[in-house]
């Protein structure tokens, strides 16, 4: 016995069928959340936070470069594409590609941009199955509707993302006149790594050496990407790791989705 009177009792089972719906309900709510329900989602968070960091590649003039690494100048890229990118082995992103089916010039931009902040920046640790899972998320290496990355690593059509008028996203009023974007009172995100032209504006980096920094240029943009991650520092930690991405993009299932991504690219390679 609940001790409760008898109208007690009957009020309560009268309420039972709301109640039974108002939870219901409330499940679905939370499990339409980034990283809500209880399904795998808290798990997976948990589990990515504490995931092994991304492989890292050794720079291009290590002695020993290992299997699966692009620091190999033999049969390496054709000369011109931009010296970040002629350092990575044709073999390897030929390889590369096969297993984790990014395409060979999105490959190449990753794996080139990887090994010139290893070389800048030592104590980074940056590896290119990072840039690989942003590139992969922002973009899906630059094939975004009709676009793709052509062999001189440009991408046409240029990316655009949603116009940042408030509507739907947060505003952004214009900072490049439409420069890149070409809208000139509203920004909007450009390129294979989707950049607003304010953060190109301060770290845009000319990753083929054509003396332009190009959003929608894959070494330019995934160079740009790499000096941006490792401003945060070391990123051999998971915390740290986690910390840089998260300050690409605020949202922390993104991290998650991000780092999925980047071990997803690194357990595939042979």
């Amino acid at each position: 016995m609940s001790g409760l009177p008898v109208t007690g009792r009957i009020r309560w089972l009268e309420w039972l069928p709301l109640g039974l719906f108002l939870g219901v309900a409330a499940w679905f709510l939370v499990a339409a959340l980034p990283g809500g329900g209880s399904g795998a989602a808290p798990d997976q968070a948990a589990v990515y936070a504490e995931a092994p960091v991304p492989a890292v590649l050794l720079p291009e003039t290590a002695p020993e470069a290992p299997a699966g690494s692009p620091a190999d100048t033999q049969d390496s890229a054709p000369a011109g594409i931009g010296p970040d990118t002629a350092v990575v082995s044709a073999d390897w992103a030929r390889a590369a590609s096969g297993a984790t089916g990014i395409p060979q010039r999105a490959l190449l931009g990753y794996a080139g941009a990887a090994l010139r902040v290893a070389g800048e920046q030592p104590g980074c640790g940056l590896g290119w199955t990072t840039l690989a899972a942003l590139g992969a998320i922002e973009s899906d290496h630059g094939r975004h509707g009709a676009s793709a990355i052509g062999a001189d690593g440009q991408t046409a059509p240029g990316i655009l993302g949603p116009l940042l008028d408030g509507t739907v996203y947060d505003a952004f009023p214009d900072t490049d006149a439409g420069l890149w974007d070409g809208d000139a009172q509203w920004d909007r995100a450009v390129g294979p790594l989707q950049f607003i032209p304010a953060t190109w504006s301060d770290w845009g980096a000319d990753g083929n050496g054509d003396g332009v920094a190009d959003p929608q240029q894959i070494d330019d943009a995934a160079l740009t990407t790499a000096r941006y991650l490792c401003d945060t520092g070391d990123l051999t930690t998971p915390a740290a790791w986690r910390a840089a991405v998260y300050s690409y993009n605020h949202v922390d299932s993104y991290v998650d989705l991000v780092a999925a991504t980047a071990n997803g690219y690194a357990a595939r390679m042979p």
